[in-house]
């Protein structure tokens, strides 16, 4: 049977009424074994052949210690690019957004490597140069993630907290997010995905992942969204500055965000 990545997967109101009050959601069964499998192996070879990561677990930082990054692999694969411009994923995003459309910001394969660190506690739009809140990240896992594999956690309803916002992946916001998390009593939602099983959470929205205990890689596609209308914001951070270079270039401070590397992925078509 053809695979067809641009099928929807309905939401209901209340989850997308969930989503408004958290943050983040997790659904399940948006992908079927088969298709993991076809996309995941192209994924993982992908991440592996083009990973520049040559120090040993025990010699990296902390956030190098958490995972092998590989950014846009959909620019490496027509395979990767059918998934990364999915329709299905896509209109997820657009619909727990609330927004009429979304483009690409990037997207980015993580695989943690048995013996892994911890996922620091942090938001990820600290490194997004972008005008509004409308960005979110779908958080696909190509297997089953148990606990000891270190599945994605969130502190739910985080996204509306100013502290922290200044703080890139490190030693120090994993301590400073968290205890400031604990301290205003904003829930962890820490657990294992099944085959199949999405989350999607909001650039504001903080989360953390623990290590990989287990004896296999935890290998994770995510795609980057944002509102179809996003502008370019200058740039507060050095890491914002080079998020501009390298995903939107030729993007204007204060115009949309409309280039090559930012195509319009899902739209709401109107009826003439």
């Amino acid at each position: 049977m053809p695979i067809d990545l641009d099928r929807p997967h309905t939401l209901t109101a209340q989850q997308i009424d969930n989503f408004r009050r958290d943050g983040f959601i997790r659904l399940r069964q948006v992908f079927n074994a088969e298709e993991l499998r076809q996309y995941g192996e192209e994924i993982t070879r992908l991440t592996i052949a083009l990973n520049t990561q040559t120090l040993p677990l025990a010699q990296r930082s902390t956030y190098d210690r958490a995972f092998l990054q590989v950014m846009n692999l959909w620019e490496a694969s027509d395979r990767v690019r059918e998934f990364v411009f999915g329709r299905r994923l896509a209109g997820l995003a657009a619909a727990l957004l609330e927004v009429d459309g979304v483009r690409l910001y990037h997207d980015q394969s993580l695989y943690k490597e048995p013996g892994g660190g911890i996922t620091p506690a942090h938001a990820d739009q600290y490194y997004w140069p972008v005008s509004s809140d409308r960005t979110i990240t779908a958080w696909v896992p190509l297997q089953a993630v148990p606990r000891d594999m270190g599945p994605l956690a969130f502190f739910a309803g985080s996204q509306a907290v100013e502290f922290g916002r200044d703080l890139g992946i490190s030693d120090e916001s994993e301590r400073a997010i968290t205890a400031n998390m604990e301290a205003h009593g904003f829930p962890v939602v820490d657990e294992p995905f099944e085959l199949g099983e999405v989350s999607f959470h909001l650039g504001w929205t903080f989360h953390r992942a623990g290590p990989n205990r287990s004896t296999q890689p935890r290998s994770v596609m995510t795609v980057i969204y944002m509102d179809r209308d996003m502008r370019l914001k200058a740039p507060s951070n050095p890491m914002q500055q080079a998020d501009w270079e390298r995903w939107c270039p030729g993007a204007i401070a204060g115009e949309i965000i409309d280039t090559p590397k930012n195509p319009l992925l899902f739209q709401h078509t109107v009826a003439a």
